[in-house]
């Protein structure tokens, strides 16, 4: 016989274990009738995944989406194993991780992970994964598509047909040629590289400015010479494309002394990221009209507000991050997701785990 008073202190102890292993086959019991749980912004909601990709995910997952957790978090916990990040709305912190004790992958929708911090998500035992490769080609065409609209002045030539009251176009609709004209492309990665493959098409002198240089052959493949120095890029081209990563160290690359470098007809393009580019700076420049042309598919924030000084200048085109907006592409990362997402459920290394 167990003491009266023994029984009493064993019995939070014994609830609780009891408790725990009732979950447990609870959860180990839903898990082998249903499909793992993911949690999402709503598909089809203002910066989620769009509803035609459902049946890709759906396919795999029971999606609890971020309204669901809020309303029922104490119940839907227990059954969360991946959370996939789609356009940075979605906030993966310190709370949501220690809300979900089975959480196994933080997968993001795209290349960059700075919105993302990922030492944080592995101190909970979660992997991350991203989608590189798949944006490669859309991102280096909507970098072209931003010089070629820039350089010809399509938008103005559009408006023109649109709201034109005389059959004449004027002077200042004229526009510069690309081809034949040298193009300096800031981080020759896998994106800067295909930038400069289709650039070689053009005719264009290609100079470029990377951490490490490319082989030789790579180089002679497009026709690009690389400089150690971005200064010597800089004072060199007609366009300046930009397509690095951001971390601390490219972190306004791009501010009033390098825009001060720059030809007073020169035209800078952003691909990668707002923050690696100084906006007070360049809003600056192209007052003083010391560079030419700007043209941005990103910036900070994103959108822009309405009245940005940015969004006032003729001579600048501002995209709100369009680079991997094509219904090809975005489905090739929704896939690719639900294959780093599996994996990392199956217990095996994920195809595209980011390591810091």
């Amino acid at each position: 016989m167990i003491p009266v008073a023994l029984s009493l202190q064993l019995a939070p102890r014994l609830v609780r274990s009891f408790r725990y292993t009732y979950s447990q086959l609870v959860r180990t019991s839903k898990n082998t009738m249903a499909k793992p749980c993911i949690l999402a912004t709503r598909l089809g909601a203002p910066g989620g995944i769009y509803q035609c990709y459902a049946p890709c995910i759906e396919k795999h997952f029971t999606i609890i989406t971020t309204e669901e957790f809020t309303q029922n978090r104490q119940n839907l916990a227990g059954n969360i194993e991946a959370v996939f990040v789609w356009g940075g709305v979605l906030k993966v912190d310190r709370d949501l991780l220690q809300s979900l004790p089975y959480l196994k992958v933080v997968v993001n929708g795209g290349v960059g992970v700075d919105h993302l911090d990922i030492p944080l998500i592995n101190s909970f035992g979660v992997k991350v994964c991203n989608t590189p490769e798949v944006v490669d080609n859309a991102t280096a065409d909507i970098g072209m598509g931003l010089m070629l609209a820039s350089a010809r002045k399509i938008l103005d030539g559009h408006n023109y047909s649109v709201c034109h009251e005389s059959g004449d176009l004027l002077e200042s609709s004229m526009g510069t040629d690309v081809s034949g004209a040298t193009l300096g492309i800031i981080g020759m990665g896998r994106i800067g590289y295909k930038v400069a493959k289709r650039a070689s098409a053009f005719d264009m002198k290609i100079l470029y400015h990377n951490r490490n240089r490319r082989l030789e052959e790579e180089e002679q493949a497009v026709g690009a010479s690389y400089c150690a120095k971005m200064e010597d890029l800089l004072r060199s081209c007609d366009f300046v494309m930009v397509v690095v990563n951001l971390s601390p160290q490219t972190h306004k690359l791009i501010g009033a002394k390098e825009l001060a470098m720059l030809k007073p007809t020169a035209t800078l393009i952003n691909i990668s990221r707002g923050p690696v580019v100084d906006q007070d700076a360049l809003v600056d420049a192209l007052q003083r009209k010391a560079i030419g042309a700007a043209a941005l598919d990103v910036t900070y924030p994103e959108p822009l507000p309405r009245g940005h000084p940015l969004l006032s200048f003729p001579n600048v085109i501002v995209l709100p991050h369009m680079g991997t907006h094509t219904r090809e592409t975005s489905g090739v990362m929704v896939e690719r997701m639900v294959t780093n997402a599996l994996a990392a459920l199956r217990g095996d290394t994920p195809p595209n785990e980011v390591k810091v």
